[in-house]
């Protein structure tokens, strides 16, 4: 067995994992947070992973479960007051007053480990009511749309542009915010990459009603003068550790 140790940037390392799994990858493990490792078998093709993958550095391993053993590193975890998030193999039940979200960790963006996909659910938590109509711009495995049916949303709708996140995630359509009338939704949440979100801000705007609540994470504490201006009215900027969430209020 033989590992790649492959630099990526944090909001393109979901999108990495991904395409490992696909290549045959039999373990991942992320050492920080600009670094992933997959582990493979002896029979995979080290001259096409290495044309893939150049400048990644690659390690023989000792022989054992990788996939057990990373795994092993998921565990069940409490995503603002009220949800409880779960890898797939496991069967643990939620504590009481929690929703229980089943999430793949490593399959597509959104597994509630990123503090962005965390502070999508928490402002979920704060700003969603009971009736609205939902839309989740960059759904990735779906867990935002997931949290806002449970939230009580009374329609929820969901794109990406990847048509492996929208299989995965079993829900929504591939395409983006162009593709949905305008004033026909009341709250918008799109955890996405900085760039997209100023790109995607005017079609953002278009797609909400009347004081319809726009959430908008995927960055860091250092792009919120990029982002920021793009979704104005800001009703207010949430941190946690190096990331940010903008919330605009029409």
């Amino acid at each position: 067995m033989f590992s790649l140790l492959i630099e990526c940037p944090p909001e393109d390392r979901d999108l990495l994992i991904a395409e490992l799994w696909e290549r045959g990858s039999a373990g991942i493990a992320e050492p920080d947070e600009r670094h992933v490792r997959a582990f493979f078998e002896d029979d995979a093709d080290r001259h096409t992973l290495g044309r893939m993958f150049p400048g990644a550095d690659l390690r023989e391993e000792e022989q054992r479960d990788w996939v057990a053993a990373a795994r092993d590193l998921m565990r069940p975890m409490e995503v603002g007051r009220r949800f409880f998030l779960v890898p797939e193999w496991l069967d643990d039940p939620a504590p009481a007053g929690r929703f229980r979200i089943t999430v793949n960790p490593g399959m597509a963006f959104g597994t509630g480990v990123h503090e962005t996909t965390q502070l999508s659910i928490e402002a979920l938590e704060d700003y969603l009511r009971p009736g609205m109509r939902v839309l989740d711009v960059g759904t990735g495995s779906g867990i935002l749309a997931r949290a806002a049916s449970l939230l009580g949303a009374s329609s929820v709708y969901a794109c990406d542009i990847d048509p492996v996140a929208v299989a995965i995630a079993g829900i929504g359509f591939v395409g983006s915010v162009d593709a949905v009338a305008s004033a026909s939704v009341d709250l918008v949440v799109a955890n996405i990459s900085p760039e997209a979100i100023v790109s995607l801000a005017p079609e953002f705007h278009r797609v909400l009603r009347p004081a319809g609540v726009l959430l908008a994470s995927g960055f860091e504490n250092a792009e919120v003068d990029l982002v920021g201006p793009a979704l104005e009215p800001v009703r207010e900027i949430r941190s946690k550790g190096n990331w940010c969430l903008v919330v605009s209020v029409e």
